[in-house]
């Protein structure tokens, strides 16, 4: 039960953070972004010292051959958070939970693709309806639906990378907020000498607000991880749909963004493929089971 209510906890506040992002909407995208990291960085810096995890932040540090494989990780969570915050910025949070619901058959497909795995059926027909449904929206808006596909790539070729890297996920998060955190120092620096940032000029409420950052990134993924300790894969997995769903009904029923027909048949086709994907998933799960 521990387990499960650290995972509750961790996709519940995934799901709400668009309500924080949208309390910080005063700062342009960049800076809320430049703030993540350097406050991310400085709350990991404190956690992987208390939880006795600086071993392993220095195992990553004396092989300089890997940093490339960091870099290559940060640029893609960076990509990710960006699109993310900007998303939010221009009302398109609709388009950003679609994003999260194709992440996992996007990590089927980057799995066949790298990591030579095999689709069987069921997985290739999931893979097939979402690629219908971002056809569809395709054909009916006359637009790639870019915020979804980015977040959806970004993130699976993010957790690809990781996959490869073999590192500890909390060392691997310091590492990677540690490799930006000089960029967004110099970019924060810079906003302020142009009197153009909201850290001073919003005001010290906007100021805790953007320190703040820090907890929202790392909170969730450090219940995250206790939780995927004591919890199955298959549990994971299905829970992995929550915080996308809470991200939908805050944007149509909290901040008015449009749900039109057209859009509803994306979301239905993408239902669709995870209902055929999770129910896979779930299948191979219990028959690994009755082997053992």
């Amino acid at each position: 039960m521990l387990g499960l209510a650290y995972a509750l906890g961790a996709f519940l506040l995934w799901g709400v953070a668009p309500i924080y992002f949208k309390a910080v909407g005063a700062a342009n995208p960049v800076e809320i972004l430049a703030h993540r990291v350097v406050w991310t960085a400085i709350m990991m810096i404190g956690l992987i010292y208390g939880l006795g995890k600086t071993d392993a932040v220095m195992d990553v540090l004396r092989q300089p051959r890997r940093l490339p494989i960091y870099a290559l990780s940060t640029v893609l969570i960076s990509i990710n958070w960006l699109t993310y915050i900007y998303a939010i910025s221009i009302d398109h949070l609709v388009d950003a939970s679609l994003g999260y619901y194709i992440n996992p058959l996007v990590n089927v497909l980057l799995g066949m693709m790298f990591l030579s795995e095999k689709l069987n059926r069921w997985q290739g027909l999931a893979v097939a309806l979402a690629g219908i449904g971002v056809g569809y929206q395709l054909v009916a808006y006359g637009e790639v639906p870019w915020i979804s596909l980015t977040l959806a790539f970004s993130f699976g070729f993010y957790a690809l990378v990781r996959k490869k890297a073999k590192v500890d996920p909390l060392a691997g998060l310091l590492v990677e907020t540690l490799l930006l955190t000089p960029v967004g120092l110099i970019y924060l620096f810079w906003l302020g000498s142009q009197d153009a940032g909201q850290f001073v000029a919003g005001g010290w409420w906007m100021s805790v607000l953007l320190i703040a950052s820090g907890i929202v990134t790392g909170l969730p993924l450090i219940l995250f991880m206790f939780g995927a300790q004591r919890l199955t894969l298959s549990t994971i997995g299905l829970m992995q749909y929550i915080a996308p769903t809470i991200q939908l009904v805050l944007a149509v029923a909290i901040f008015g963004e449009p749900f039109s027909p057209a859009t509803m048949v994306t979301f239905a086709f993408i239902w669709l493929g995870l209902v055929i994907y999770s129910w896979d998933a779930f299948g191979t799960y219990r028959r690994a089971r009755r082997t053992a």
